[in-house]
């Protein structure tokens, strides 16, 4: 750790603002960096900087860092390594999606599902679980909830597992592989899916901002030709997984609800429902597997 002076961090972050309005990046960033290399609050680095602060690394460090994200527009949380969610602060890196604010719903209607559909206590899963940010989320929710956080990559995985241990949520179980093939054991024994999948088609990767496009893991966002190809699986092969009247809850992007709604049709669910996020944009999908004939009554 290195002491550095007010003053110098001072004009360090006014010539950063600066370069931030020129290259159209939001002019926050720069606190926002500086806020979780150094632990100060927003009041204290806007109104009354200590006369030295200490950061991880020489201020020429901390120059070089930004001027990454200003070149080569790394995103801001890959250079803090670290991304607040809900009320919890990951880390990341660029073996992960950075976890986004609308992501935080799906927390809040698993949490409406569970409560409606007496789910409280039972086998959870997230599927694509990347930095583990939905699984922590559900575990927080659901404490009385078995939870379970599956990925294909090992990176990834690795985050998600350093990010449960710091927040202590050890009761998370681990399983590499792809999407239910870990959970074979519990074949129709989960209360609930609940996933964050690749839902972007392949031709629209390329217009992705470069923020996204060129640092963010393509294995993440990559949803096949249209989009759909592992919300389509995820609907498929759930119902051999889910329990009678499991929860089924997904995000998308806008303009996929129909064909959603049209999948799960298909596929015999029930209780259907699209919701939109903070924007308005029709964002989640929700819905059951059938009861069972000796659940019904």
């Amino acid at each position: 750790m290195v002491w550095v002076s007010a003053e110098a961090i001072a004009q360090w972050r006014q010539t950063a603002q600066q370069q931030a309005i020129v290259e159209e990046i939001p002019s926050s960033e720069v606190d926002w960096l500086l806020q979780s290399l150094t632990g100060l609050d927003r009041l204290s680095l806007r109104l009354n900087l200590p006369e030295a602060i200490e950061l991880p690394f020489e201020l020429r460090e901390l120059e070089t860092l930004w001027q990454r994200r200003i070149r080569d527009r790394v995103p801001v949380q890959y250079l803090a390594q670290s991304a607040p969610w809900r009320q919890f602060s990951l880390q990341v890196s660029p073996a992960v999606l950075i976890p986004r604010p609308e992501t935080e719903l799906l927390i809040d209607l698993a949490i409406q599902a569970a409560n409606s559909a007496d789910l409280t206590a039972g086998i959870w899963a997230d599927l694509g679980t990347g930095s583990g940010a939905i699984a922590i989320g559900l575990a927080a929710a659901l404490p009385n909830a078995a939870i379970h956080a599956v990925d294909i990559s090992l990176e990834a995985l690795a985050i998600a597992q350093a990010n449960a241990t710091a927040l202590h949520f050890d009761r998370i179980q681990f399983h590499h592989g792809r999407w239910f093939e870990p959970l074979a054991p519990w074949q129709g024994q989960l209360s609930a899916i609940v996933s964050n999948p690749p839902y972007i088609p392949t031709a629209m990767l390329a217009d992705l901002q470069p923020e996204v496009r060129l640092h963010e893991p393509q294995l993440a966002l990559d949803g096949g030709a249209d989009g759909l190809a592992a919300i389509r699986h995820l609907a498929i092969e759930a119902p051999k997984y889910l329990r009678s009247h499991g929860l089924w809850l997904i995000e998308m992007m806008s303009g996929q609800a129909a064909a959603v709604r049209e999948l799960l049709q298909q596929h015999g669910y029930q209780q259907i429902e699209i919701h939109r996020d903070l924007a308005g944009i029709d964002r989640f999908a929700i819905a059951f597997t059938p009861p069972l004939a000796k659940d019904v009554f």
